[in-house]
C-alpha cells in the first residue's frame, strides 16, 4: 500500500492535495487539529472516489503531539511506510512587526516552520532506509517576495524555502526529493478576508487561483515523473511575481 501523509489536509489546498494523491492511488493519512467535521467530509469524499484513507489528528505547532501521533501511528502500523510527505499545514497571524504580539510571531513560526522539521526528521529516516520518498514542501509568494504585515510568515516561509533547498541536498543520493509549492493568492478560507477585485488587478492572468492547480503540482512532484526535479521552488502564482 503507498501512503501519504498531508498535513492540514482537511480542506483549502490541503483537501485538494489529498484528492490528487488519492487519484493517483495513494491511502491517504489526513491530519487535521481542529475542524473535525470537515476532516470527515474530506475522507468521505475519498471513499466516494474509491479510495482509502484515515484521519490523523494531531497539532502540528506542538513537537509533542506531533511525535506522540506519529509514534502511535508506527506502532500500529509496523510493516508500513509513508513515502509521500506533504508539509501543507499553515496559518497567518498579520500584523505590522511595531505592533506583532510575541504570541503571533511563535504560533506562525511553530506551525509552518517548525512543524516542517520535526515531522521531517521522523519520516525521512524511513525513506532514507527504504530509499525512496517524496517531500513537497507548501511554501507561499510570502516566503519569496515578503509581503507587508507578514513578516512573521515570509520569514517562517522563506525559513521553510531554505529547508527545501539544504534537504534536497542531503537525501538525493537516497532517491528521496524534496520540493516546494509556493502558491500566490488562491481561493481558500485562508484568503476569504482578503479583497479579490483590488488584488486580481495585480496578477497578469486576472484572478485568484484555485486549490487543484495548485494540487496538480504538487502531485507531478510526489510523482515518480519527478525523479529528476529536486531542491526546487515551483512557483502557482498567475504570474505575480517571477
Amino acid at each position: 500500500m503507498k501512503i501519504a501523509l498531508i498535513t492540514g489536509g482537511s480542506r483549502g489546498i490541503g483537501r485538494a492535495i489529498v484528492l490528487k494523491l488519492t487519484e493517483m492511488n495513494y491511502h491517504v493519512l489526513i491530519n487535521y487539529c481542529t475542524g473535525e467535521a470537515a476532516a470527515k467530509e474530506t475522507l468521505s469524499l475519498i471513499e466516494q472516489m474509491g479510495g482509502t484513507g484515515e484521519l490523523m489528528p494531531f497539532d502540528v505547532s506542538s513537537q509533542e503531539s506531533i511525535e506522540n501521533a506519529l509514534e502511535i501511528w508506527y506502532k500500529n502500523n509496523a510493516e508500513s511506510h509513508i513515502e509521500v510527505l506533504i508539509n501543507n499545514a499553515g496559518i497567518r497571524q498579520d500584523a505590522l512587526l511595531m505592533w506583532m504580539k510575541n504570541e503571533e510571531w511563535n504560533d506562525v513560526m511553530n506551525t509552518n516552520m517548525n512543524s516542517v522539521f520535526y515531522i521531517t526528521r521522523r519520516l525521512i529516516k524511513d525513506m532514507l532506509i527504504k530509499k525512496y520518498g517524496r517531500i513537497v514542501n507548501v511554501v507561499s509568494l510570502s516566503g519569496i517576495k515578503g509581503l507587508p504585515g507578514q513578516v512573521n510568515y515570509s520569514a517562517a516561509k522563506s525559513g521553510v524555502i531554505g529547508m527545501t533547498k539544504a534537504l534536497a541536498q542531503e537525501v538525493g543520493k537516497k532517491n528521496v526529493t524534496v520540493n516546494a509549492v509556493a502558491p500566490g493568492y488562491i481561493k481558500t478560507d485562508m484568503t476569504k478576508d482578503l479583497d479579490e477585485n483590488m488584488l486580481k488587478a495585480m496578477i497578469p492572468v486576472g484572478r485568484f487561483g484555485t486549490a487543484t492547480e495548485v494540487a496538480e503540482v504538487v502531485g507531478f512532484l510526489a510523482s515518480d515523473k519527478a525523479s529528476y526535479v529536486t531542491g526546487e521552488i515551483i512557483s502557482v502564482n498567475g504570474g505575480i511575481y517571477t
